[in-house]
């Protein structure tokens, strides 16, 4: 799949998410296997509203590269606003967000609110597409509910005005992230565009993965929910896709090896305090699957610096190693 100056057959890229894909978080997942990363989604207005919170989520390092750091926003020029300071981050594109279901996001008509006006979202994606010079892709749904999907009139509509590859997460807004993933939308798409087309919902093992490469012709896929249990699935898929066979599952002591590397990293980037706190949410899915692990993560909470969780987390490895 060719994106401006980045050139990656078949990539396996890691989902933006609020409040996951941090900094820390994108560096497990490139040492693990992930070809692109994005921040978490940007609020235009934030940004243009000069809000240092809402700028910070736009940082990343030089190891997360290819990133693409993704905003959204309703209004055509806040968006301007918010790709040309996206841009001056130098990252290596810029994702417009078109497929957020929750509500304050779509009550804004961002998100996958713009899918019910697809004139506005021309708008919107022509806008950010000629204030920058970076590669400009999309991320969006199938369609606002089951009897409004127009996942092709939009496919068109984004390689007409420019954008350089479009993301589809192949349920529908209603869906949210519950019920059927419906790939059989992604053949059509790709037979009505030629921009690369990204398949993202519900790929959670290797077997899926290459399921959708093979019935859909799709250029790429993106890891969302099954990136958070398991930050391994990306050595995973590729290691099922080259060969055929499964790795071994990490181990116990492989699992808080990289839960400890990825909770410095939070700490490295947030301060100690606000690294341990925010990193909690990440405990369920590297301790999943092992014994006593509600007791282990409920000892885990109380701490608000890294060298008591260590602690624990070795008593916990010398007790069930075996």
């Amino acid at each position: 799949m060719k994106l401006g100056t980045i050139n990656i057959a078949y990539p396996i890229a890691l989902a933006p998410m609020e409040g996951i894909t941090d900094t820390s978080f994108r560096i497990i997942c490139k040492r693990l296997g992930a070809d692109l990363v994005y921040t978490e989604f940007v609020n235009a207005e934030g940004l243009v509203r000069l809000s240092e919170k809402t700028k910070h989520k736009m940082f990343f390092t030089e190891e997360e590269r290819p990133l693409g750091i993704q905003i959204y926003g309703g209004l055509e020029t806040s968006m301007e606003g918010a790709a040309k300071m996206a841009e001056e981050m130098q990252p290596d594109f810029i994702d417009i967000n078109a497929g957020c279901w929750v509500r304050n996001v779509v009550g804004q008509g961002a998100g996958a609110g713009l899918l019910k006006d697809l004139l506005k979202m021309e708008r919107v994606v022509s806008t950010v597409v000629k204030a920058v010079t970076l590669p400009v892709t999309v991320k969006t749904r199938l369609g606002w509910d089951d009897s409004n999907i127009k996942i092709i009139e939009v496919a068109k509509m984004v390689e007409c005005v420019g954008a350089a590859a479009l993301t589809v997460h192949c349920r529908t807004r209603s869906q949210a992230h519950k019920g059927k993933v419906d790939y059989s939308w992604i053949p059509k798409i790709k037979s009505a565009v030629k921009i690369p087309i990204i398949v993202n919902g519900g790929i959670t093992s290797p077997e899926i993965a290459k399921h959708v490469f093979e019935s859909t012709g799709c250029d790429g896929i993106m890891i969302g929910q099954g990136a958070i249990q398991n930050p391994w699935i990306f050595k995973e898929i590729k290691s099922y896709l080259l060969t055929g066979n499964h790795l071994a599952p990490a181990s116990l002591a492989e699992r808080i090896e990289m839960l400890i590397e990825h909770l410095k990293l939070s700490v490295q980037y947030k301060g100690e305090r606000g690294g341990v706190i925010e990193f909690r949410k990440y405990y369920s899915g590297y301790l999943r699957s092992f014994p006593d692990v509600a007791k282990l993560r409920a000892e885990l909470m109380k701490y608000d610096k890294v060298e008591p969780i260590a602690t624990e987390l070795g008593k916990y490895l010398e007790k069930y190693s075996a």
